[in-house]
């Protein structure tokens, strides 16, 4: 479990890959406090930590894990935004994040908003009824607020901060993006959709 905030932005130093996955190696500062085993989000996907070494960790990135998120376009001299598992009694600084992306969004436009950034996206339209104004949204790996709904899609407002800080300052039109919705909506539908087909005589 993540909050979604960012604490580093790594280095892509390789990216091996097979048939059967791939291998990524990211270099960060945060891989001293890693060890075999651990779970790392990396751009908003969880990845768990095959080895470290020298002020780096490796992760394996499966196949189903390529196919849905961004990982499967990372190249050697790329950057990802890095959290660590969140534990306990650690301040939950954004909002419950699994590291399980739901699917990828698209930037359609980038606006300067006085000292902020506003970019619009659209999701897949399977998820677009998980995205409500002022709900909870992950981009890759950042916890951020809806600040808007259009017919295109959606509205995310970027602080100097987070420009500063994530990958997302970066972003182009046109750029693709790992989409996490709330799991808190995802849960709601699910129990909702129980009322109607159960405990009825």
């Amino acid at each position: 479990m993540f909050t979604g905030i960012v604490r580093e932005i790594g280095t892509v130093e390789g990216v091996e890959r097979s048939e059967e996955g791939a291998r990524l190696r990211v270099r960060a500062g945060l891989a001293a406090d890693l060890t075999s085993g651990d779970s790392v989000s990396v751009s908003g996907a969880c990845l768990t930590v095959a080895s470290t070494s020298d002020g780096a960790f490796e992760a394996e990135v499966m196949n189903q894990t390529l196919s849905v998120t961004t990982l499967g376009g990372l190249e050697s001299g790329g950057s990802v935004n890095l959290e660590p598992p969140l534990r306990a009694g650690d301040p939950l600084g954004g909002h419950l994040v699994q590291g399980h992306v739901d699917g990828t969004g698209e930037v359609l436009a980038v606006s300067e908003d006085g000292f902020a950034r506003r970019l619009l996206l659209a999701a897949p339209p399977e998820l677009d009824r998980f995205i409500v104004e002022r709900g909870s949204v992950t981009l890759d790996g950042v916890s951020l607020t809806v600040a808007g709904l259009t017919e295109e899609g959606f509205e995310v407002s970027l602080i100097p901060e987070t420009l500063e800080r994530t990958t997302l300052g970066g972003l182009p039109e046109g750029g693709q993006v790992n989409l996490e919705v709330d799991v808190i909506a995802r849960y709601a539908e699910r129990l909702v959709q129980g009322f109607g087909t159960e405990g009825r005589t």
